[in-house]
């Protein structure tokens, strides 16, 4: 199936995207790396009258530290930050999570930015924003605001984001010492959206368990640190209070397995790392 009609703007500058959003508003539709978008615009479940393209404002193209976290912008390839030097100790929850973000191919070309608006309850990076309780910054024409992870998803493919607001960036808390963190996933083969996926960030207060595949959105939960019988009476709490169902993939009481089995797989992991961290 081909795309509806549409009209193609390849913007030179930050204020020619929020002039044309602040225009077309819910007509028009942003591409960076368009792995999800144009699926979407083949299949026509959207069916926008602008296409705007920002992935010629270099501004846009290059992360930067900034206040204790990885700011990483709109045009920031999924591939680039992977292979950013150092980033398996800058932001170690991301390193490990980026080579389950679909094939070489399409983290070639997808953005960060762009996961993030999609807003797929399955995805690895928003998984890690929630898990990292990062921050998402959205801009208009006339505003700048900031939006915290937890607040940001909404629903399925839904979030906080105003019709005439750009992604701009993300930012990813940098690792803190003392820290340990963990990320693995179940799917039918890799590359494919997570049946179930974890984050798991610990330090000597807490521990947090962030869940992506399950609700409709991802779902982070923070408990002091726990094991044995007490950590098992916490996963499955949440297990089922992530409401599974069932569906071509798996069914909801399989969720629910995953859910304990390998929350309590990157919990214990984070945790070993962060006791080598304090040793």
């Amino acid at each position: 199936m081909k795309p509806a009609r549409f009209d193609y703007l390849r913007a030179a500058s930050l204020d020619e995207v929020l002039e044309a959003l602040t225009r077309h508003r819910d007509e028009a539709r942003i591409v960076a790396g368009g792995q999800s978008l144009v699926p979407m615009l083949n299949m026509r479940l959207t069916k926008p009258a602008l296409i705007v393209d920002l992935m010629r404002i270099e501004t846009l193209r290059s992360p930067r530290r900034e206040n204790g976290a990885l700011v990483i912008p709109a045009g920031v390839r999924q591939t680039l930050l992977l292979d950013r030097p150092g980033l398996a100790d800058e932001v170690p929850l991301l390193a490990a999570a980026l080579p389950f973000v679909g094939h070489v191919q399409t983290r070639a070309r997808g953005t960060l930015c762009g996961s993030v608006a999609h807003a797929d309850p399955s995805a690895e990076i928003p998984l890690c924003l929630v898990a990292l309780e990062g921050e998402v910054h959205l801009r208009s024409a006339k505003r700048a605001r900031r939006v915290r992870a937890d607040d940001f998803f909404v629903g399925m493919m839904v979030t906080d984001r105003a019709d005439d607001e750009l992604v701009e960036a993300i930012a990813l808390p940098v690792r803190r010492p003392g820290s340990g963190y963990a990320f693995t996933e179940m799917a039918r083969r890799h590359g494919d959206f997570a049946i179930v996926a974890c984050a798991a960030v610990v330090d000597g207060q807490r521990m947090r368990l962030a869940v992506g595949g399950v609700a409709d959105r991802p779902t982070a939960r923070d408990w002091p640190l726990l094991d044995g019988a007490a950590l098992d009476d916490a996963l499955n709490a949440l297990a089922w209070d992530l409401g599974a169902g069932d569906d071509v993939h798996a069914t909801a009481r399989y969720r629910r397995d995953l859910v304990r089995r390998l929350g309590r797989q990157v919990l214990e992991q984070a945790a070993e790392e962060a006791r080598r961290c304090h040793g």
